[in-house]
């Protein structure tokens, strides 16, 4: 009888080795496939593309089974990424890499800042069919039972028919775990409004915390994540490597010498 190979998943996120959410996605993922984690030694929220030039990386072997490796880098979510290619997929790629479940919304623009996002963005680039997962729920504790189902079903979907070179998806889950089901839609359109709260130290030192607030430029179109995710859909955006705006391209050509 042949036996019978499962799928190779690599798994990394931006909240550290040890968060709950990526905790949640092994325990899953290793469900229907063998599974490597190479993920950050410690929270890299917000580091988007970010790679390390600036001190030696160190990688350390946390947990090791049959079908399941755990390891710490001292890096960012795209060097996590980086080196498991290098380091453990020399000969042939993961047939899919996995990042998350990330503590808190990485909807709309989010995604040009997550670190959990651009690990997908590094898999995809590599031509690896690659997902981010992340949920509005912030807490650390929070409740992502419900979503495992939601997680088997679109990994076991992009192992058995792919998805398009140089695409990846970002799958948001809403607050509620009880959601109404799951839509693929567009991004919505909108910009984060930052405001950098002033704030005093015990020593009367000032210092400043970033805050801010979502200004959605389309709050009433139903096709996109913002609209899905607060009426309880899980959202999934697809989204591509290779970002040229071609319709541009001829609007610009008096640049051209």
């Amino acid at each position: 009888m042949k036996k019978h190979i499962r799928p190779k998943i690599f798994i990394t996120n931006d909240d550290g080795y040890n968060s709950h959410g990526i905790t949640v996605l092994i325990e899953e993922l290793k469900k229907i496939g063998d599974v490597l984690c190479i993920a950050p030694a410690s929270e890299q929220s917000g580091m988007s593309h970010a790679i390390t030039f600036s001190k030696p990386l160190k990688m350390e072997c946390m947990h090791q089974e049959d079908g399941f490796s755990l390891y710490k880098l001292n890096g960012t979510p795209v060097d996590c990424v980086k080196m498991g290619l290098d380091k453990f997929y020399k000969e042939q790629n993961p047939d899919l890499i996995v990042s998350g479940i990330n503590h808190g919304s990485n909807a709309t623009i989010c995604a040009v800042y997550s670190g959990t996002v651009a690990a997908a963005r590094e898999g995809a680039i590599n031509n690896i069919p690659s997902i981010a997962f992340s949920s509005l729920d912030f807490s650390s504790s929070a409740n992502y039972t419900p979503w495992k189902p939601y997680i088997n079903t679109i990994c076991s979907q992009v192992l058995q028919k792919g998805i398009p070179s140089g695409v990846f998806l970002n799958v948001n889950f809403p607050v509620q775990t009880n959601s109404k089901g799951m839509r693929v839609c567009k991004q919505a359109e909108g910009v984060w409004v930052e405001e950098f709260e002033r704030r005093v130290d015990p020593h009367k030192r000032e210092y400043f915390w970033l805050t801010g607030q979502f200004n959605n430029f389309t709050p009433n179109d139903s096709n996109t994540d913002e609209w899905l995710l607060a009426n309880n859909y899980v959202s999934i955006v697809p989204l591509r490597v290779e970002n040229t705006d071609n319709e541009t391209i001829q609007s610009v050509s008096f640049l051209n010498s």
